[in-house]
């Protein structure tokens, strides 16, 4: 069957061709792994760019928010953009400022330079993943969302996987500065790539007008009605949790293995195989079972990886460890944001927007105030971290016990 024609919330999707779209939704999950590639790739670069700029870790650790922070917050207005303008002019573009700017970053000399540009990259960037999550609620209905939702979380846990494995000892090897470089051509490859698809996305049906009031309204009806208030604190806690966490791993293991930049690829190598591997299983599973006990098991296989490397366990473990906490995050975020789609309605791109602004805000301060807390030592911010995240994944079991699949209900 290669056409079908279906109604998805309130926009109409007449004649899809069915392989067209999944060769974009193929398309999509390229460019959401490149981004989460060069976004995974820098934190396990910390120890060589804090000698090669000659300023401390904690400085040069800054990278990592400059990029989160903007880029959550200018998701905001991408997501509004795209639900007036259309989903393909506002992608495009953003692609393409992701593929400039991410070679710009080459060009960095000292460390507030290599800070300014991960911070216009964040910027320029952000507009990629959000809008082609909120293009799933506009192509597939809810009960089918699971497993393309799935592909795309897939495809962040692998670019996370593989950028700080691969990106830190190809670094290694070509310089960090040609690692940017071919980043940023593999995104330009990309967009050129995915041009004959533009015409699967829809067209928006609210038009160009923009009015302060209503977009603010809008704000505060998805985060005032409960379903949506607890779905959003949990996607800001998760970013919280996992961006602190995952963001001092390398410097975490230099100092307590003594390793390089290799050792440290290899020592993550377990990090997002799992929503690699599983990503779309796991969006089947929400699909027929609901998500009401996948999101607290996520949080609390999260809050075990974080246990398991307080004590100084052997290096063989440290995969292990990782690999625990990807799988945390994979059964979380794709979870929640298969939530999201379903409260957007005309507004999915809005909708989305908040959802990555709060992910990416979460995944900035996350990775401050770890920082901050590693002062006291990595034993005793990996515990508060890990109690307040099983305390999170506790409260989760009454508070998700709603969101069972469409057919249970």
């Amino acid at each position: 069957m290669a056409i079908q024609s279906t109604r998805v919330g309130a926009v109409a999707i007449q004649d899809i061709n069915l392989d067209k779209r999944e060769r974009l939704l193929r398309g999509l999950a390229t460019a959401t792994f490149l981004i989460f590639f060069q976004a995974y790739m820098v934190a396990p670069l910390i120890p060589r760019l804090s000698g090669t700029f000659g300023v401390s870790s904690q400085t040069i650790g800054l990278v990592v928010p400059a990029y989160m922070i903007p880029y959550g917050i200018a998701t905001l207005f991408y997501g509004l953009l795209s639900d007036r303008l259309g989903r393909r002019p506002i992608m495009f573009a953003s692609l393409l400022a992701f593929a400039v700017l991410t070679a710009l970053t080459s060009t960095a000399q000292s460390a507030l330079q290599l800070i300014g540009w991960r911070l216009l990259t964040g910027l320029g960037a952000s507009g990629v993943v959000p809008l082609a999550l909120a293009l799933m609620g506009d192509l597939f209905p809810y009960e089918q969302r699971g497993r393309p939702l799935g592909w795309l979380f897939g495809a962040m846990a692998g670019g996370a996987a593989f950028g700080a494995t691969v990106g830190v000892i190809l670094g290694g090897a070509l310089g960090w500065r040609m690692l940017f470089v071919g980043v940023g051509a593999g995104a330009a490859c990309l967009l050129v790539l995915l041009l004959p698809y533009r015409s699967l996305f829809p067209s928006s049906t609210m038009g160009p007008s923009l009015s302060f009031h209503k977009v603010f309204a809008a704000y505060r009806d998805l985060l005032a009605a409960g379903r949506g208030c607890r779905t959003y604190g949990y996607v800001l806690w998760n970013g919280i949790f996992h961006g602190g966490v995952f963001a001092w791993l390398g410097l975490y293991l230099a100092g307590r293995y003594g390793l390089g930049e290799v050792g440290i690829g290899l020592a993550l190598l377990g990090y997002g195989i799992p929503g690699f591997l599983l990503g779309p299983a796991i969006g089947r599973a929400a699909d027929r079972w609901g998500r009401r006990w996948l999101v607290p098991a996520g949080l609390a296989i999260a809050s075990l990886a974080a246990v398991i490397l307080i004590p100084t366990i052997p290096l063989l473990m440290a995969p292990v460890a990782a690999a625990t906490l990807s799988l945390g995050y994979d059964m979380t975020q794709p979870l929640l944001a298969g939530i999201i789609t379903d409260l957007g309605g005309k507004r999915g791109g809005q909708a989305m927007g908040l959802n990555v602004f709060m992910l990416f805000i979460g995944f900035g301060v996350g990775s401050f105030l770890f920082g901050e807390v590693l002062r006291l030592g990595f034993g005793v911010a990996l515990a508060i971290f890990s109690t307040v995240q099983l305390a999170a994944a506790l409260l989760a079991i009454p508070l998700f016990r709603r969101e069972v699949s469409s057919r249970a209900r």
